[in-house]
């Protein structure tokens, strides 16, 4: 039989507060680390009420940070962005204000030096075909808009012609 680590109220709390501390969390994070420890539905709520008013937990922040971490270390756009934030459980009121933490220029420099990079890296692919959805689904996957790709596409294959 198996033995788990049992943790008081303040004990779970003063974990939490480190956790939180280390770097923005989500509430869905939070959560999930708290029923890892065992803690029964009602100490969850009451350590993540703790954690909000003594704000180490600020849904906000950390859709703001995530945003701003994933477009600039990632060059992720706009989309998987969302998809991401969604996926955590993030409101859409939060996630509209996340998307303004990247400005519309960074956004296009950032989009535009990485279809580059990415039709560079692919001089050696020689079937056009396979070339033009290898970087498509390059910059979809990364959560880029398709208008934006077929644009740059058109553009690339103008100026290699």
């Amino acid at each position: 039989m198996r033995s788990y680590k049992t943790y008081s109220l303040d004990e779970a709390k003063a974990r939490m507060e480190r956790y939180c501390a280390y770097r923005e969390r989500c509430h869905k994070e939070v959560t999930e680390k708290l029923r890892e420890m065992r803690m029964i539905p009602d100490a969850v709520d009451l350590i993540i009420n703790h954690l909000i008013t003594e704000n180490y937990l600020n849904e906000t922040r950390f859709a703001q940070s995530f945003a701003r971490g994933k477009f600039r270390i990632k060059k992720w756009g706009k989309n998987r962005i969302i998809r991401e934030l969604k996926a955590r459980d993030i409101s859409q009121f939060n996630i509209k204000l996340a998307l303004k933490e990247i400005t519309e220029t960074d956004y296009l420099t950032a989009f535009h030096e990485l279809s580059e990079k990415r039709w560079e890296q692919l001089s050696s692919e020689e079937n056009l075909q396979k070339k033009k959805k290898k970087f498509a689904d390059y910059l979809l996957y990364r959560g880029w808009e398709s208008n934006l790709i077929w644009e740059k596409l058109n553009e690339l294959l103008s100026q290699s012609s």
